[in-house]
């Protein structure tokens, strides 16, 4: 593989200098934006270390900060209006599948497999499997693709589990289908599940630990 721009790495200074560009450009792309401009970046970089002087100063500079965070808070909050809506609209189709069942919280469940155990209570450790995926079938979580089963506290989890959880019996496995705030609600939980997203899992509870 060919890496643009091409740079000599043989010294221990190169290399320490390469990592130090490595360490720049992990924090650029934490608070990249649209419109972002690398010469721009490179230029201040020079500009800083060579002379210590700079071409814009704290008040120049600033109201450019502040007018692209309120372009990305206006983006982030229109994507999670029309993610609110999506998950509105896949929990209702979802709560008309004649087996599909729903509590008094809006968690839906649907029982694929019956067992005969006993159930859980909010103290209880369990042992899983489950596979979360986003409405649109995304898988973002799974222990079933991992091959290994998950093993947790009853409340450790987000509501939705707490509540299916108790609910079911040693053997049971169950789909539900989970309204974002009985997920991870309007704060997401890292780059895998946005804010106001719905979640969907198949969960096969296989014990209850000791």
């Amino acid at each position: 593989m060919s890496l643009v721009p091409e740079v000599q790495l043989n010294t221990d200074e190169q290399k320490a200098s390469y990592g130090f560009g490595l360490q720049f450009g992990e924090q650029l792309r934490r608070n990249d934006f649209k419109g972002l401009d690398l010469e721009a970046v490179l230029a201040g970089i020079q500009h800083w270390y060579g002379q210590q002087e700079a071409a814009l100063t704290d008040d120049q500079i600033n109201p450019s900060y502040q007018a692209i965070q309120g372009r990305q808070k206006a983006k982030a909050a229109e994507q999670a209006g029309k993610r609110a809506v999506l998950a509105e609209t896949f929990m209702t189709a979802n709560a008309a599948r004649d087996e599909v069942s729903t509590t008094a919280s809006g968690l839906q469940f649907e029982v694929l497999e019956s067992g005969s155990g006993e159930s859980p209570n909010a103290k209880s450790t369990v042992v899983t499997h489950y596979h979360g995926t986003l409405v649109d079938g995304t898988v973002f979580d799974s222990s079933v693709q991992r091959g290994e089963p998950a093993e947790f506290g009853v409340h450790q989890v987000i509501p939705a589990w707490t509540e299916a959880l108790q609910m079911m019996s040693v053997g049971d496995k169950w789909r539900i289908a989970c309204p974002p705030e009985l997920a991870y609600g309007e704060q997401g939980a890292g780059d895998a599940i946005p804010p106001n997203t719905a979640l969907v899992f198949e969960i096969h509870l296989l014990e209850i630990k000791a």
